[in-house]
C-alpha cells in the first residue's frame, strides 16, 4: 500500500519487525490519529502521550494490556462511561493486576508495593546485582561468544528480582528454570488479545508467592517475604493474601520481560559501535547517559492503552467516551519536536532522560529504578571483563547487513536473540 497509515499495526509482520517508519508517518498525519482497522486512536506525539498518561480523570487504564482485544464487554453510550467500566471491570483482561487499575484501587495496590521498594531494600538488591553479574558472566566468558538473552539477560533479570522479593535461596534455581527458559513463544501479532506482558507466568507466580505469604502469616519471620506478609494498607487494614501477592508478581513478570529487552537493545548498540565502547571505557560516568539513550531509542514497551471514560479532546482531536487510545511510547520517544535527530543514538543527548519508556503519571513503572541499575551494573561489568565486544556475524550476517529478528508482538519491542563475540579481559 502506498499509504502507510492504511496498514494494520496489530497484524502486519513487517511493522512488528520495523515499526518506526509507520509510526513516523502517523505522526506526520497527526500526532493524534485514528487508525482505520479498529478505530483505535494512535498517539505518536511526545506531548500528547505525556498528557494522556497523566489524565486519569478522562482516561482509564482498564485496557492497558489488551487494547482493542478482546472488544469491550459493553457497548459505550453517552459522554461518561465510568460507571459502565466499574460495572464490567471483572471482564477486562488481567483486571486484578495493578497495571489495569484506576484510582482509588490503584493507589491502594501501589501502596503495598511501595512498602517493598524502599531505598534500603533497593540498595541491598543492588549489592546482590554486583555479585550476580559476575556469576552470570562466569558461565560463558571463557567461550568468547554467547547468545546474550538466554545466556545472560533472562537469567540475570529473573534472579535479581527473586532477590528483591526475597525468594529463598533454595528456590531460586526453580524460578530460573521456570521463568528464564530459552524456548520461543511463537506468538504472532494480533494473538496478544488477553495475555499479560511476557510468557504469562502470572498464575504460577501468584500460586508460589501466595504459599510464601500464607506460611509467613502462620509463622512470622523477619525476611523480605515476612515484611510483605505483614504489610498493611495506609488505613491500617490487613490486605487479603492475594492482594499482597499480585502487585509483587506483576512487578516480577513485567520486570523480567522488559529488563531482558532493554539489556539486549543496549548491548546491541554497544556491540555495533566500537566508538561508543571506547568512550564508555574512557569515562564510566557516561554509562548512565548511554542507558537512557538506549531506553529512548528502543523502548521495551512499544505501546500502552487507555480507554476514554469521558468524552474529551487530546491534541485538538475530539475523543468520544469509549474510544481505545494507543499511547505509542516508542514513537513519542522519537518525536522530533522533543528530541533532535531522534533516530540517531547520541551519547551526549541532553534531554535523553526525559523519555517516557517507563510511562508517566501514576502508572510510571514501579521497577524503573531497578531496571536502570540492572542496566548500569551489566554494562560496567561487561566493560570490565570483556574487550572487543562485537556482533557475531555467523549469526547476524556481516557488519554492513546485520540482520536481527524482533518478537512479533504489537505490545513489546525486543530482540528474539542477540549473538555477540568478545575477548575475556
Amino acid at each position: 500500500m502506498n499509504d502507510l497509515a492504511a496498514r494494520d499495526f496489530f497484524s502486519d509482520e513487517a511493522i512488528a519487525q520495523s515499526p518506526y517508519e509507520y509510526l513516523d508517518h502517523l505522526r506526520s498525519r497527526n500526532p493524534v490519529f485514528r487508525e482505520p482497522h479498529y478505530g483505535v486512536v494512535a498517539v505518536t506525539g511526545y506531548q500528547e502521550a505525556n498528557e494522556a498518561f497523566r489524565n486519569t480523570a478522562d482516561f482509564s487504564a482498564c485496557i492497558s494490556i489488551g487494547g482493542p482485544f478482546p472488544p469491550l464487554p459493553f457497548e459505550p453510550a453517552g459522554n461518561d462511561i465510568s460507571d459502565r467500566i466499574a460495572e464490567h471491570r471483572h471482564l477486562f483482561p488481567i483486571f486484578e493486576h495493578m497495571v489495569t487499575m484506576d484510582p482509588p484501587e490503584h493507589t491502594r495496590a501501589r501502596s503495598l508495593l511501595n512498602r517493598l521498594l524502599t531505598p534500603k531494600r533497593l540498595k541491598e538488591n543492588e549489592d546482590y546485582m554486583w555479585r550476580q553479574v559476575d556469576r552470570q558472566l562466569d558461565e560463558f566468558l571463557g567461550a568468547g561468544r554467547c547468545e546474550f538473552l538466554g545466556d545472560y539477560a533472562k537469567p540475570f533479570a529473573t534472579l535479581v528480582i527473586t532477590d528483591l522479593l526475597g525468594v529463598p535461596e533454595a528456590d531460586r534455581e526453580r524460578f530460573r528454570e521456570t521463568l528464564a527458559g530459552n524456548e520461543r513463544s511463537g506468538r504472532r501479532p494480533g494473538a496478544l488479545d488477553h495475555e499479560p506482558v511476557g510468557r504469562n507466568p502470572l498464575e504460577w507466580l501468584d500460586e508460589t508467592f501466595s504459599a510464601y505469604i500464607a506460611d509467613r502469616r502462620r509463622t512470622p519471620r523477619t525476611d523480605v517475604l515476612g515484611t510483605l506478609a505483614t504489610t498493611h494498607y495506609p488505613d491500617g487494614t490487613l490486605p487479603e493474601i492475594i492482594d499482597v501477592v499480585r502487585p509483587a508478581t506483576f512487578l516480577f513478570a513485567a520486570g523480567q520481560e522488559t529488563v531482558t529487552k532493554l539489556l539486549s537493545s543496549a548491548v546491541r548498540v554497544l556491540a555495533e559501535r566500537p566508538d561508543l565502547q571506547q568512550q564508555l571505557r574512557a569515562d564510566r560516568s557516561l554509562v548512565g547517559n548511554f542507558m537512557e539513550e538506549a531506553l529512548r531509542i528502543e523502548s521495551p514497551t512499544k505501546v500502552d492503552f487507555r480507554l476514554a471514560r469521558r468524552s474529551t479532546s487530546l491534541g485538538g482531536v475530539d475523543i468520544p467516551a469509549g474510544t481505545v487510545v494507543m499511547l505509542c511510547i516508542g514513537a513519542a520517544n522519537r518525536d522530533p519536536r522533543k528530541f533532535d535527530d531522534p533516530g540517531e543514538f547520541r551519547l551526549d543527548r541532553r534531554n535523553a532522560r526525559e523519555h517516557i519508556a517507563f510511562g508517566r503519571g501514576i502508572h510510571t513503572c514501579a521497577g524503573a529504578p531497578l531496571a536502570r541499575v540492572e542496566g548500569q551494573v551489566t554494562l560496567n561489568r561487561m566493560l570490565d571483563r570483556m574487550s572487543d565486544i562485537a556482533i557475531d556475524e555467523s549469526a547476524h550476517g556481516p557488519g554492513s547487513t546485520h540482520h536481527f529478528e524482533y518478537e512479533p508482538t504489537f505490545l513489546l519491542r525486543g530482540l528474539r536473540d542477540l549473538h555477540i563475540t568478545f575477548a575475556a579481559a
